[in-house]
């Protein structure tokens, strides 16, 4: 196990890719720290899924837009694990809704950009003074922070492509303490995400045009995050690594 004894915080951890990345860590050995907000029946799932095979996982309700709440994740595993904070994965955003600028209200841009970036400068910000030499932190940005995401999704993909641009300064600042930061990319991954905002037809024809003709899913993506924060990838840092499919490149 890459992971042994090694302490993970993953936001929005709960339900889909987050969920994945949590199991996949603590198959790896790591104790995880699941944030979950929207879905609890969700999380207990997660939860009861990692304790079955004789992982060890916990949970913790955090709406990550709020700077107390992110201070409780980040307190809950210094004090359930030790003082020392491993890996940091950043799963939890989102696209909210679709609007286009002309619908879009000021408090709906703010939000979605909250939600996106400022809560990963929170939780940084926050899991920093645990993290040892050696630490890793994954950032989920997205395909739509490279080519302006679909329609009515302009807030989504701006806030994407900010946290990429975060992700490279991190790696520079965070460099000097032996602390890695990189960043992975998802296309169209079979999640509830895009059961909510993409409509059947569009994900077909996006399948289609991916060289690999298939979405993604969200367990290959949780592979990518072990290897990102394991020592495997012990020179790698600064990158937004892009998993989807073949259908765009970097």
């Amino acid at each position: 196990m890459k992971l042994k004894n090694k302490v993970a915080i993953v936001t929005g951890g709960g339900r889909d890719i987050g969920r994945e990345v949590s199991i996949k860590l603590a198959k790896e050995g790591a104790k995880v720290v699941i944030n979950y907000f929207g879905n609890e029946e969700k999380a207990k799932e997660t939860l009861d899924l990692i304790q079955a095979f004789g992982g060890e996982a916990t949970l913790v309700y955090a709406d990550v837009t709020k700077p107390e709440d992110i201070e409780k994740i980040v307190q809950t595993a210094a004090d359930k694990y030790g003082n020392e904070i491993n890996i940091l994965v950043n799963v939890a955003g989102g696209l909210v809704a679709r609007k286009t600028t002309e619908e879009m209200e000021e408090e709906f841009w703010d939000y979605v950009l909250n939600l996106n970036l400022k809560s990963v400068f929170l939780a940084v910000k926050n899991t920093l003074p645990y993290m040892p030499h050696g630490g890793a932190i994954v950032n989920f940005t997205s395909l739509a922070g490279r080519d302006g995401g679909g329609p009515g999704a302009s807030a989504y993909a701006t806030s994407k492509g900010a946290l990429m641009t975060y992700t490279r300064s991190l790696a520079k600042e965070l460099g000097p303490k032996g602390i890695r930061v990189n960043g992975v990319a998802p296309g169209m991954i079979a999640t509830t995400f895009h059961d909510t905002f993409t409509k059947p037809e569009a994900r077909q024809n996006t399948a289609n045009a991916t060289p690999l003709r298939r979405e993604g899913q969200a367990s290959e993506v949780a592979d990518l995050v072990a290897y990102l924060v394991s020592e495997e990838s012990s020179f790698v840092s600064g990158t937004n690594v892009d998993i989807n499919g073949g259908l765009s490149f970097s």
